[in-house]
């Protein structure tokens, strides 16, 4: 079985991460478990890098992604910073050894107390998403005697082609000022005080698979940048977030980072300015595999229902996106059945396959979910009264517990029983 990601592979029948049998990590940490390769962060982050030597762009690695203190340190470690969209996302990159003058703040309802503990903390600066923001940003910087570097975002209005609920930089989106105004909203934050016009931010969606978008949403925010650049000196960063996709599938579309670079890099020629990248997806996506043990098959009139221990709680994708997943057995098999990979949640949309030829496996069996290192724990939730699975990093034959499994304990701590309504 050939499979997309070099560093989950077969050797002898048995799936290995890296030089780790998948099987013993089970045996050893248990299951739901997600396991991450350390080398593929390291190799995804400077392979997009060296494509884009040529104007050595800021890289911003996007927490939301993967948000855990071990990846986020990997990609330290390698000179990232870190884009992030809430404190508690600012708070886990300072954490994790991002350095304040390597951190961009997103988002579109940024709170007065967010916005202060930024500019305590002194971040490189602010991706604005409306006029409002500049005047709370204003605001606080003002009163806590500091400068907001803020950087807006400007919403090219460009279809990136992927799913509904990813696409980011069409007009019709919440995020961002339309390219018509921009102008205009640049000109109220040169007004307010304690401000500093440093960049522009914009981002097309995710996950991406072609470079088209890129190319045509920088010429229309070119011109702009030209013109912003007379009038304000402090204007020097364009940012062109992130989203580029990763393949999900062996047969897959792949966006090559050389592409990219191609398809950009003509429109940055002659702007003279510093150029910041956000990717998120590229780098985790298929960094890890979410790693889980058959509970039962079950048979109906219609096709098999291969019950697993993971759920839509773990792995939210299929069920919000309808996203693909490849799905492996650890112990490889030729044959297949037909069916649905489901899980023990009690929603008809708990699943990690739908209506797809998968491995035939037998209770007990361990499968592999593929592509689950970004937008993957990080959106799990404790539905059904579940603890969140564990994580675990491996590196050169090593493995470590980046993440403890949370245990009964863990799910109701912080919950307390007010005297007056007990019996």
């Amino acid at each position: 079985m050939n499979l997309p990601i070099q560093e989950f592979h077969y050797k002898n029948g048995e799936l290995f991460a890296e030089d780790i049998p998948v099987r013993e990590l089970a045996r050893r940490f248990g299951t739901p478990l997600y396991v991450y390769s350390r080398s593929h962060l390291r190799r995804q982050y400077h392979m997009l890098k060296s494509a884009l030597q040529s104007i050595n762009p800021d890289m911003y690695f996007a927490v939301k992604s993967n948000s855990n203190l071990a990846v986020i340190n990997v990609l330290a470690n390698e000179g990232a910073g870190a884009d992030v969209v809430s404190g508690g996302e600012l708070f886990r990159a300072r954490c994790a050894g991002v350095k304040p003058s390597k951190i961009v703040f997103a988002g579109v309802g940024k709170t007065s107390e967010e916005i202060s503990y930024a500019l305590e903390e002194d971040i490189r600066f602010f991706t604005v998403e409306s006029e409002p923001e500049l005047e709370r940003i204003s605001q606080h910087a003002e009163e806590l005697g500091r400068v907001g570097r803020i950087a807006i975002r400007v919403n090219p209005d460009v279809d990136p082609k992927t799913h509904r609920f990813t696409s980011t930089g069409k007009s019709e989106n919440k995020f961002g000022v339309d390219l018509g105004r921009a102008e205009k909203a640049y000109e109220k934050a040169a007004r307010l005080p304690n401000l500093e016009i440093c960049g522009l931010h914009m981002h097309l969606g995710s996950p991406i698979m072609s470079v088209q978008p890129y190319a045509e949403a920088l010429e229309k925010v070119r011109p702009l940048c030209l013109e912003l650049k007379k009038k304000y000196p402090s204007f020097r960063h364009l940012d062109l977030g992130g989203g580029m996709g990763i393949p999900y599938s062996a047969d897959q579309q792949y966006l090559d980072p050389r592409d990219f670079a191609m398809a950009v890099l003509p429109s940055l020629n002659g702007l003279d300015m510093s150029i910041g990248l956000e990717p998120g997806r590229f780098i985790a996506g298929n960094a890890g595999i979410l790693v889980s043990r058959v509970q039962y098959v079950k048979d109906n009139p219609f096709k098999k229902f291969i019950i697993v221990d993971a759920a839509m709680n773990d792995l939210i994708r299929p069920a919000l996106y309808e996203a693909h997943h490849e799905i492996v057995p650890v112990r490889e098999t030729g044959e297949t059945v037909f069916g649905d990979v489901v899980g023990p949640v009690c929603e008809s949309g708990d699943f990690l396959a739908v209506d797809r030829d998968l491995p035939a496996v037998v209770q007990g069996d361990l499968l592999a979910v593929l592509s689950a290192g970004a937008y993957a724990f990080v959106m799990a939730s404790n539905y059904n009264s579940r603890g969140r699975a564990a994580e675990v990093m491996i590196d050169n034959g090593q493995s470590h517990v980046v993440r403890e499994r949370e245990s009964r304990e863990d799910l109701v701590r912080g919950e307390s029983i007010p005297e007056w309504t007990k019996g």
